[in-house]
């Protein structure tokens, strides 16, 4: 019954592929509640946006994809937060000037690199054929890393998320946390969009909350619950993608997008027993 699975995972690039996008995807996920949360949810799409136009430069440069994306994105994310907190020029409208500008950079280099054209579809909806044994060693550590940080500072990050005003109120150094939830962000968004894409890597971030919301109240609910529709959502989608051969990143949002509908439906359909009864 499960032949077709051994025989995926018979395939490296798949196998890799799934490694390092299952944890990429839990990652989003814990993410995700807090920046849905916070309304920041677009901070993943602009930081996205941003990858694309430093993996163009990296290609361009010869230089190692990920060790060159990393430190860009990550000043991207500190930019953005103290464009939001600070400047005239707020939050969406950030967001929006910083991706353009990126995106338009990342089109302009790729277009005049030499046979790089050919890889613009990879950059920017992604391929389970980009990540070599070198790249999957790196996001698994700093994929773990993100997973440990999150759990460590589980109790501030939730503070933070639910009343910032409170947590400075009382000595907790709110900018600290905000800063390093966007640090772990643009960390999540990298490793991720190699696999996914620019275009598609931030439905990690907000399907999977927004779906847990539907049915769950507690913020320890919304994240476990998202934390497992994500992983169900990319294994289901990866599944999809070697079975019907198609393309990877655009299977697993169309899956998570699928449970948003019915976590939705079976939301309407609680309601109503409750208003019945």
């Amino acid at each position: 019954m499960f032949d077709w699975l051994r025989e995926m995972l018979t395939y490296s690039f798949i196998a890799r592929a799934l490694l390092v996008g299952l944890i990429v995807s839990l990652a989003a996920a814990l993410l995700g509640v807090s920046l849905v949360l916070k309304r920041y949810s677009m901070i993943g799409d602009g930081l996205s946006h941003v990858g694309f136009g430093a993996l163009a430069v990296a290609m361009a440069l010869g230089a190692a994809p990920l060790a060159f994306t990393i430190p860009v994105v990550v000043l991207a994310a500190l930019l953005l937060l103290r464009l939001s907190e600070s400047s005239k020029i707020k939050g969406d409208a950030a967001i929006g000037m910083i991706a353009t500008a990126a995106l338009a950079l990342g089109v302009m280099v790729l277009s005049m690199a030499r046979g790089a054209n050919a890889d613009i579809s990879s950059y920017l909806f992604g391929s389970v054929l980009v990540m070599s044994r070198e790249d999957v060693i790196l996001s698994l550590l700093l994929g773990g890393a993100v997973l440990v940080l999150f759990i460590l500072f589980y109790r501030r990050i939730f503070t933070v998320t639910f009343d910032e005003a409170f947590a400075r109120a009382t000595g907790l150094p709110a900018g600290l946390y905000n800063t390093l939830i966007a640090v772990l962000t643009a960390i999540t968004i990298v490793l991720g969009m190699r696999l996914m894409g620019a275009m598609l890597i931030s439905s990690l971030i907000i399907f999977p909350a927004l779906t847990a919301m539907r049915l769950c109240k507690s913020f320890l609910a919304v994240t476990l619950t998202a934390a497992l529709v994500s992983l169900v959502s990319f294994f289901t989608g990866m599944s999809l993608s070697y079975l019907l051969a198609t393309p990877a990143g655009a299977s697993v949002v169309l899956v998570n997008a699928a449970f948003f509908l019915l976590f939705s439906l079976a939301a309407r359909l609680k309601n109503r027993v409750r208003a019945g009864s």
